[in-house]
């Protein structure tokens, strides 16, 4: 099956007319172009064909500059990927069905109506795609309530007509909220050069004897910030195959703890399109399940961090406020010159809604996001490459050597001193640093250097991070911050030499047979989505 041939012309634009059936031809192609890309979004990929091993070709519609309208702008997969129409992105063969390598485009949805020269419906109502007016508050609510459901189809941040306000800096006021109009404005109006430059290490996944040793060659004692408490880190931590006893250790060094979910589903559409319940079995789930066998009893578990950086929309973050988490870390800012600084999402968001799938939140939630300014992993800064940023530096596929590694640490370190001093992240994940040999040692020896040279750099969690944010406090003033001086003192000793290895089974995973490392007590199940606590499930 055939949408419109694919050839050259299709993709470069067509080429010079020599004769009136030439021309003629030429017009017929460009139409069909461009009634396949009218009312397409931009950033929308799709397929011309689905004929067999035609499963890695699609193509996105971009203007055509020379002859308007629009051309096709192609991307082939590489070899052992195919093309997830649903999911917008290249993935594995096995990951990928039939049905979607047969399909020619993802689901069109109706639209609703929201823009019109003249109105069409009595105030304080909007009109469906089918024509029928209905309250303006009934559009982006989760409920379909358009016959055509064209009200719950255009809620991204720019569509949503509920959307949160844009910022208003005279409303949004320190310490119970921050925002600016670009991300860009430092809070407290502190002089750039007495701002203290913040990085942030963090970690996602399980905390088990693949990675402890990582973290303990990483956070040595003598790794000392300015202020002579030592260098801190956070751990969003998924549940499965976690030591939950080398997790309350982070905890009582002074580490900060998060939730990165119980199973981390490695399918990135149950995160994004997750519905309220997910998002609440899954993080909140992850955070009793570390209370209980962590032994964390402080409610110092505020944290969330989503699986692939997969953001839930509305739902996440409605979730993360019933529930009192204080922020979240999944969303990525785009590379740029001018890096962001954390905001509060009262307000509307200050960057577009970058590789998340339009997962962003669009309304208002009493929520802080921490964004990952994406780092630039060019090999040379002073070349234009054109290379996107990544989010994670694990991430960063074109990082596969350790002098490569430090330069572009030590560049994007200077990228932020030099613009706005928004946090640093560095987020990884363990096996990224175990299977790149030297990777770790390059981190320790670079995280070393930085604190000998710099008197005005931190590796502080995101907690203190927004400790500081809250009550800014110039460089001069840092020694003496009570904020961060609560974890600098290490109390205590290890929970435990020896814990327990409980072998446990649940229902939900039947089968199989996984041990849970704690201090604590064994519980009767292994703990899961329906029985976060493995005492039983009261449903049966």
């Amino acid at each position: 099956m055939l949408l419109v041939s694919l050839s050259a012309w299709c993709v470069t634009g067509a080429p010079q007319d020599f004769s009136e059936e030439r021309r003629t031809e030429a017009e017929d192609q460009r139409n069909k172009i461009d009634l396949l890309c009218i009312n397409r979004p931009p950033n929308e990929y799709f397929r011309l064909s689905t004929r067999v091993g035609g499963c890695r070709d699609v193509v996105r519609c971009v203007p055509n500059d020379f002859e308007g309208g629009f051309k096709f702008a192609a991307v082939r997969c590489p070899n052992g990927l195919v093309f997830d129409l649903y999911g917008q992105v290249c993935n594995w063969i096995s990951k990928v069905s039939d049905d979607n390598c047969q399909s020619l485009t993802k689901p069109r949805l109706a639209l609703p109506n929201l823009n019109t020269q003249e109105p069409v419906c009595v105030d304080n109502q909007l009109q469906c795609g089918d024509g029928v007016c209905i309250p303006k508050e009934l559009f982006c609510d989760g409920q379909p309530d358009c016959k055509d459901g064209s009200d719950e189809t255009a809620c991204s941040v720019d569509q949503d007509p509920n959307a949160a306000p844009r910022c208003d800096p005279s409303q949004c006021i320190l310490p119970d909220c921050f925002c600016s109009a670009d991300g860009t404005k430092i809070p407290g109006g502190i002089e750039k050069e007495q701002v203290p430059m913040m990085i942030m290490l963090t970690f996602n996944g399980a905390v088990n004897v693949d990675n402890i040793n990582i973290y303990q060659d990483i956070f040595k004692d003598e790794h000392v910030n300015p202020n002579s408490c030592a260098i801190k880190g956070t751990f969003f931590v998924s549940h499965q195959y976690t030591n939950y006893s080398a997790v309350q250790e982070l905890h009582r060094k002074g580490h900060e703890i998060g939730v990165f979910s119980i199973t981390k589903k490695d399918d990135e559409r149950y995160w994004s399109e997750g519905s309220y319940e997910d998002w609440l079995s899954e993080m909140a789930g992850a955070r009793l399940i570390i209370e209980k066998f962590a032994n964390i009893s402080d409610q110092d578990i505020v944290g969330v961090r989503a699986p692939y950086l997969r953001v839930g929309g509305n739902n996440q973050f409605e979730m993360m406020q019933d529930q009192y988490f204080i922020y979240d870390s999944s969303i990525a800012a785009p590379l740029s010159r001018s890096p962001i600084w954390p905001y509060f999402l009262r307000y509307r968001m200050p960057h577009k809604c970058h590789g998340n799938g339009d997962g962003c939140p669009s309304k208002e939630h009493e929520v802080w996001e921490l964004p990952i300014n994406e780092l630039d992993r060019r090999d040379d800064p002073s070349f234009d490459e054109g290379l996107s940023g990544c989010a994670l530096v694990s991430s960063c596929s074109n990082i596969y050597d350790t002098e490569p590694f430090e330069a572009m640490l030590e560049h994007n370190l200077n990228r932020h001193l030099d613009s706005t001093r928004a946090p640093l992240s560095l987020s990884f994940d363990s096996s990224w640093l175990k299977s790149n040999k030297g990777f770790t040692k390059t981190l320790m020896n670079w995280i070393k250097k930085t604190l000998d040279t710099r008197n005005d750099v931190y590796f502080v969690t995101p907690q203190q991070v927004l400790q500081w944010m809250t009550s800014p406090t110039d460089l001069n003033g840092l020694r003496d911050f009570q904020d961060w001086k609560q974890k600098c003192d290490i109390k205590g000793q290890p929970a435990c030499s020896l814990p327990n290895a409980c072998p446990l089974t649940t229902r939900e995973l039947p089968g199989e047979t996984i041990r849970l490392h704690t201090c604590m007590q064994c519980p009767r199940n292994y703990p899961w989505i329906l029985d976060p606590t493995g005492t039983g499930f009261s449903d049966y």
